[in-house]
């Protein structure tokens, strides 16, 4: 069967369109579960209350920057506009692709926060049918995010695409949806831990209470913030690498022989990775006394097959021999090895993460020494646990690279980004899995706070165990594709400069003895540490503000501390402090790590822009590897503590594990998942510039 590229984008919106009726049709069924306790319906009000406010005040912060934002690409991108070259319709269209992917991002955040406040509620209320209701609820909430998600990044590439013709402005796209996933990820990532921070460090190490109990200031601030970081939050982090390894893909396959068909790959590999979900999504299912950990990982099992299945059949079926030497054959390879290599760094990141391993009860006994001895522990346990991530990424990149670059000149670095799209063509279900857990993490206080008794508890204490390990190999997916992605970035830019660059100035790579080159290494390898630094000093200031606020209430409120009936804490203090300081620390960090970028381009030139990437990507794996899965370690040995093992609840080595779970909160849920988001966002600037690094650059001057 022929190929016609507009086949392809035809049924990519179709698909796109019913993920979109499948996520409504998983709304109204979450939204139709029984509900009557009046305790949980208050609570989850504020919930509810708070992550709207928080996500508002956020979003119309978000809204000055893309305006000034809009204004630069307007004057700069993709020509000067005082240029002789210049095309004022091609900078309108980059300005509204790049306010488009603000908005699909936008959109895609609230939707999470709607559906995620409504299926905490259901959950904990299903919790007392048992195990598999529960479980049910809340990863049917996570799946309606995952469908908007995906929908929404799919729907929007197309159009751009089908509107434009032009890869670069799909650039701008992606730029739209990463710089606004920077922000809300670190504003969201900020909130939640100095919620969380503060919780525990007052509630469980100073005053020996149970994690949700309702007479701690800070108990509803940290259930908003697990929306706000944990939902909203990586549902834009994951929506901007969709699109960008999207983006990436066509700005090469525009640069190919047959763009046409490398095009049409793209989007079948990426409308088939959706579908997959969605039939993934439909299939999750869990007996009556089965575990949901095996439920949530069968079900990406069983998306990961029918999506390997399915895209051979497309392959197969149309008329790709035109791209030669097998070449259609090839490409289908490396999506295939992007695909299981995501799976593989998934189980690598359980294995630290997951309380049945030895990482995290090597690491709860460590805590019975005390927290120094915690945190040592555990931050090694993080530091071994970036190997096999990172030689993950570097085997497919490899892999994808040597088996398309027999097809032909720049077919090599099309095969790393189409391993990029392999590895996030089953990001829908992903996205579903890593939305469960602040879902049933919310579920579990509520269950807590509205008496529902032991039986509950136990209840969504395993879901919640479940959703900490899913979420910790979600992380580890989540960077796994972002270093694929970036990878992919780092083509698109030699691509973009080689399409103004005349004989001389064409790039095929960067020579690390080239003194430019080394110099942006260098300065690319030290962003994600200040970027890093300055996030987690946000979370330090502002969770010591709401420490000092806990302390107040508990002083001046008379009864509180006893928990007498009918005196209730301040909480939206709390919020307030959480929100005011979210969002005063979260664009300084970004625009940073922004405008070290342009600064090395406009000194250095597109040679120095070359080693700022590489350094930036390989610098940013390792600390965000390290960070989220240290992170995840110290939760979970902290869970296993509690759990009764090394002493248990109120044990000193409890008290140890808390402190160490403090340290790994903005590890595993600010900075470390952040740092995907920002080694994309300087990426797409990088090429996005390209040009006017070539043309103007200080070394051009003299």
């Amino acid at each position: 069967m022929t190929v016609n590229l507009s086949y392809f984008q035809i049924a990519a919106v179709v698909i796109a369109f019913t993920a979109f009726m499948f996520a409504a049709w998983l709304f109204r069924w979450v939204k139709k579960r029984p509900s009557s306790n009046k305790r949980i319906a208050e609570v989850g009000g504020f919930i509810r209350k708070g992550a709207r406010t928080f996500l508002k005040k956020e979003y119309q912060t978000l809204a000055k920057f893309a305006a000034v934002a809009a204004v630069v690409i307007f004057i700069f991108l993709p020509k000067p506009v005082w240029s002789d070259k210049a095309d004022i319709l091609r900078n309108i269209e980059m300005v509204i692709a790049y306010l488009g992917g603000t908005v699909f991002s936008a959109v895609a955040g609230v939707i999470g926060i709607e559906i995620a406040t409504i299926a905490n509620v259901k959950s904990a209320e299903a919790a007392k049918e048992g195990i598999r209701p529960s479980f049910l609820a809340g990863f049917r909430g996570g799946a309606v995010m995952g469908m908007a998600v995906v929908g929404s990044s799919l729907l929007g590439i197309v159009l751009v695409w089908a509107i434009t013709g032009d890869a670069t402005v799909t650039l701008g796209f992606s730029f739209g949806a990463s710089s606004l996933a920077l922000f809300a990820k670190a504003g969201g990532g900020i909130f939640t831990k100095t919620a969380d921070i503060s919780a525990d460090l007052v509630g469980k190490v100073e005053l020996g209470i149970p994690e949700d109990d309702p007479r701690n200031p800070a108990v509803i601030a940290d259930n908003v913030g697990d929306n706000v970081g944990d939902v909203a939050g990586m549902g834009a982090d994951l929506f901007d690498s969709n699109v960008a390894s999207m983006a990436a893909a066509l700005v090469m396959a525009a640069t190919l022989p047959n763009k046409s068909l490398n095009i049409a790959l793209v989007f079948a590999y990426a409308g088939i990775g959706l579908l997959s979900s969605i039939i993934g999504v439909g299939c999750a299912r869990m007996g009556k006394k089965g575990s949901p950990t095996r439920a949530l990982n069968n079900s990406t099992y069983i998306t990961t097959v029918i999506f390997a299945v399915l895209s051979a059949a497309v392959t197969a079926v149309f008329d790709f021999s035109a791209i030669g030497n097998h070449g259609e054959w090839r490409i289908w390879g490396a999506s295939s090895i992007g695909l299981f290599v995501g799976v593989i760094i998934g189980i690598a990141s359980d294995y630290f993460t997951n309380d049945n391993k030895k990482p995290v009860r090597r690491v709860a006994k460590a805590a019975e020494s005390g927290p120094a001895f915690t945190i040592l522990s555990g931050f090694s346990y993080g530091m071994l646990s970036a190997l096999p991530s990172m030689i993950g990424i570097g085997v497919s990149a490899l892999a994808a690279y040597k088996l398309c670059e027999p097809i032909g000149e720049g077919y090599a670095f099309f095969g790393i980004a189409m391993a990029a799209v392999g590895m996030l063509s089953i990001v829908g279900m992903i996205i579903s899995n890593d939305a469960y857990g602040p879902i049933v993490d919310n579920a579990r206080g509520l269950a807590e706070m509205g008496n529902l008794g032991d039986d509950v508890l136990d209840v969504t204490d395993q879901l919640d165990s479940a959703g900490n390990t899913v979420k910790a190999i979600t992380k580890g997916f989540a960077i796994g594709a972002a270093g694929l992605t970036v990878i992919s970035l780092l083509g698109a830019f030699m691509s973009e400069v080689n399409g103004v660059a005349d004989l001389a100035n064409k790039i095929t790579g960067f020579d690390i003895m080239n003194p430019m080159v080394f110099f942006g290494l260098l300065v690319g390898a030290a962003v994600p540490a200040v970027f890093s630094a300055m996030l987690i000093l946000g979370v330090d200031r502002n969770a010591q503000r709401m420490v000092a606020e806990i302390h107040r209430q508990f002083k001046e409120i008379i009864g509180l501390k006893e928990g007498k009936e009918g005196v209730t804490p301040e909480y939206d203090k709390c919020i307030n402090i959480a929100t005011t300081g979210a969002l005063k620390e979260l664009i300084p960090a970004g625009v940073v790590a922004i405008s070290i970028t342009l600064v090395v381009g406009f000194v250095g030139g597109v040679q120095a822009v070359g080693g700022f990437i590489t350094g930036n990507i390989v610098s940013g794996l390792l600390l965000s590897l390290l960070m989220s899965n240290a992170g995840g370690l110290w939760d979970n040995a902290k869970k296993y503590v509690e759990s009764g093992h090394n002493g248990g609840k109120g044990s000193e080595a409890h008290k140890s594990a808390v402190v160490g779970d403090t340290v790994g909160d903005p590890f595993k849920d600010t900075a470390g998942p952040s740092i995907n988001t920002q080694i994309t966002v300087v990426s797409l600037v990088s090429s996005l510039f390209a040009t006017l690094f070539l043309e103007f650059n200080l070394f051009n001057l003299f």
